[in-house]
């Protein structure tokens, strides 16, 4: 994953989480925080590099589309793909 936005404000708050996610192009996904913070990030190396066959399987461009924001974090299909959101903040999945 490469985030390849910064933000432009950032705002104090006691915890993070998702507000929204927009998808972009490609396996990219704009992601906004409560604390302000916006990336777009993307997560094409991510799902190419993996070898698991539930995850290789949001190669497709339409299964990859149906993410849902659900308390505070991104997720498909009812935690079958999710990641760990200070990752997802942070923009190092591995």
């Amino acid at each position: 994953m490469k985030i390849i936005e910064e933000p432009l404000v950032e705002y104090k708050t006691n915890y993070i989480e998702i507000v929204d996610a927009r998808y972009i192009s490609e396996y990219r996904i704009r992601i906004c925080f409560n604390n302000g913070k916006e990336n777009v990030v993307d997560f094409g190396n991510f799902l190419l590099k993996t070898n698991h066959p539930t995850i290789q399987k949001y190669l497709n461009l339409e299964l990859f589309k149906t993410f849902r924001v659900i308390d505070g974090n991104l997720n498909w299909n009812d935690f079958d793909l999710i990641f760990p959101l200070a990752d997802l903040y942070k923009g190092n999945i591995s």
